[in-house]
């Protein structure tokens, strides 16, 4: 097994301060088989970095530019997404179950969106870091199921 961990940063200037910005940043580890081509290594670096990025420009309410090209600062500070409700007897999901749905959905193919739209289905919540630890559970044993079943025992503790 290879890891691989894809990270990206913004920095956006404060309107009306000068030389003042705020810095926005993501990154997931993910394991990837050994015995890849360098073509599907290739890919699925290009794949796991789309997949931060459009993490950092859904939560920043902007659309990801194409790969390769980086983002271009924004004249004006974003809006911040609020995440949707949460009951507040269930927390907020785990870092560690977020990056866990982020790898079982790269694994299977999806990109954020796909992922987002999932837990938009699903849950009613805008991202999938807007769910609940219950949810996010409710979620990974989903993917696990549609895995093949064989998954539940090699699931990480979240």
């Amino acid at each position: 097994m290879l890891r691989l961990n894809a990270s990206f940063s913004k920095k956006v200037p404060i309107e009306g301060q000068n030389y003042s910005s705020q810095s926005y940043h993501a990154s997931v580890e993910v394991e990837i088989p050994d015995g890849l081509s360098p073509e599907q290594l290739r890919d699925r670096i290009h794949d796991t970095f789309g997949l931060v990025r459009d993490s950092v420009e859904n939560e920043l309410g902007h659309e990801a530019p194409a790969l390769p090209t980086m983002a271009q600062p924004q004249t004006q500070p974003p809006q911040p997404s609020a995440p949707a409700p949460v009951n507040t007897t269930d927390a907020a999901a785990s870092s560690k179950q977020i990056r866990y749905l982020t790898t079982l959905a790269l694994d299977r193919g999806m990109d954020l969106r796909a992922l987002n739209s999932a837990c938009q289905r699903d849950f009613g919540v805008t991202s999938v870091e807007a769910l609940s630890r219950r949810q996010a559970s409710e979620l990974i044993d989903r993917m696990n199921v549609r895995e093949g079943g064989n998954r539940q025992a090699t699931r990480r503790a979240a």
